[in-house]
């Protein structure tokens, strides 16, 4: 009988969160570079394109075994159609319309989603209380971090904060469905890369068809390194880890990422820009800290079995 795996994160799957969390902690600022002189298709297609390419040197470079079963690959097709090409679009046209700010807030809802529809569709993953307390005390923890003011401008762009819940569910659905490479021993390597890949495959015939790139001038140097590190350090290394976590912790676990990547951003103005830590923020990462303590459950059943 196969050894069942333990969906807790380990002292090394912490270490990988928080590498990705500082990943993706400025995929929204670089987003908010490029929307000013590219189009949001263009952004995905050129971030995927890139990422796919460095992905398959490293798979060539490896040695890696690449699947040949078409059931992989469609799962790919699937895992490229909820994890990256649509919720990376709905990402950057959500962002066309409200603040990076805000969407990082509604991002950081994945979780919800993810304690819900794990308890209906994995075995191992139910719900607790500690799960939902955690979940709750962090997306309160990124409210306080982000700026409370922000839940103001809640219902004032409907569609574009729509756009944003909907990459939220899609994050936590596809974590869901990406814990099956792991248990048909699909490499993180190959499944990034098969993301890519056919995530390009999906937005190539769209982009060149409703947003074609030699009908716009040819964007400034900011605008190219935002796109180039959305490439390089939020998609292809970010996904490495991403998968790697997920084989081994579980979907509702990777999906804490997002209560890190405001604190991320945070951490990177204050060391980098010098930028001041408040009250607010503090509270926020009080908060924070509480709710990822709560999901990981280790704290509080060593305090029970102490008592």
């Amino acid at each position: 009988m196969a050894k069942a795996v333990t969906m807790r994160m380990t002292p090394v799957e912490w270490l990988l969160l928080i590498v990705l969390g500082l990943c993706w902690g400025c995929t929204f600022f670089f987003n908010e570079i490029a929307v000013l002189e590219v189009p949001p298709l263009l952004i995905i297609l050129f971030r995927v394109s890139l990422a796919a390419a460095i992905l398959w040197v490293a798979v060539i470079v490896s040695g890696a075994p690449v699947p040949r079963e078409g059931s992989v690959w469609r799962a790919l097709l699937v895992m490229a159609v909820i994890n990256s090409a649509v919720p990376f679009f709905l990402i950057v046209w959500g962002q066309v319309h409200i603040t990076g700010g805000l969407a990082s807030i509604l991002i950081a809802t994945s979780p919800l989603f993810a304690v819900i529809a794990a308890h209906f569709f994995t075995t191992d993953e139910g719900f607790t209380l500690g799960k939902v307390l955690g979940v709750l005390a962090g997306l309160t923890g990124v409210v306080f971090l982000i700026g409370p003011e922000l839940l103001g401008d809640i219902g004032s762009d409907f569609l574009g904060q729509l756009a944003l819940l909907g990459a939220a569910f899609l994050y936590a659905i596809s974590a869901i469905y990406g814990r099956r490479f792991s248990a048909r021993k699909v490499k993180p390597l190959i499944v990034a890369t098969g993301q890519m890949t056919m995530s390009v495959v999906l937005l190539l015939p769209i982009a060149l068809i409703f947003e074609p790139p030699w009908a716009l001038e040819s964007p400034g140097i900011p605008a190219w390194g935002a796109m180039i590190s959305l490439a390089v350090i939020s998609t292809s290394f970010a996904y490495l880890i991403y998968f790697r976590i997920l084989a081994t912790a579980g979907a509702i676990n990777i999906l804490l990422v997002n209560f890190l990547v405001p604190v991320s951003a945070l951490l990177l103005g204050i060391f980098i820009l010098g930028e001041t830590l408040t009250t607010e923020q503090m509270i926020g990462m009080a908060f924070i800290a509480l709710g990822l303590a709560l999901i990981d459950g280790r704290v509080f059943q060593r305090s029970r079995g102490g008592a």
